[in-house]
């Protein structure tokens, strides 16, 4: 006949009773094991969950900066007193004002079209072909499309080709 976890517990009783304190005590150890497992996530997830608080609350402080309204670009027309200055609302002396009470609250530089600054070159290359080593059929094309219709136009027209509008400086 099996015994099962009752009759099992009574038998070790009758022995004496250190079975069922024995049984008691490693249950016991296992779920303090247990306890710890789940405290030590707890602690873990606490440690996310303040982390994602700290991000949502710097996402909510960008957002509300992108949704304020812009400001206003205006002229310094004449300066009133060390902290007062009359403003017009045409570009020259560019000055950032704040939307609702139009007060100054930033300088700001010459206005410059970005296209253009783009394509200033600050500092002319002092490269040649020769220097370019291993792009022959690169620079054999650029010659042929930029270099041969403004040095020989002759060649395009008889041709009956539209050479491009192209200004050569040397």
């Amino acid at each position: 006949m099996a015994l099962d976890g009752l009759d099992h517990m009574e038998l070790e009783e009758s022995k004496g009773g250190s079975g069922l304190r024995q049984y008691y005590l490693s249950k016991i150890e296992e779920l303090q094991l247990t306890v710890n497992e789940k405290s030590q996530n707890l602690r873990r997830l606490q440690a996310q969950r303040n982390e994602l608080n700290a991000k949502v609350r710097l996402l909510r402080e960008e957002l509300q900066l992108l949704q304020e309204q812009g400001s206003y670009v205006g002229e310094v027309v004449r300066a009133m007193d060390k902290k007062k200055v009359l403003v017009k609302v045409t570009p020259n002396c560019r000055v950032a004002l704040r939307n609702d009470s139009y007060t100054l609250h930033k300088i700001l530089p010459n206005k410059v079209d970005p296209l253009v600054s783009l394509m200033m070159v600050e500092k002319v290359p002092d490269s040649t072909y020769e220097m370019i080593g291993g792009l022959d059929k690169q620079i054999k094309e650029i010659k042929e499309v930029i270099e041969l219709p403004v040095k020989h136009p002759e060649l395009f027209e008889a041709l009956g080709i539209a050479q491009p509008k192209v200004e050569w400086s040397t």
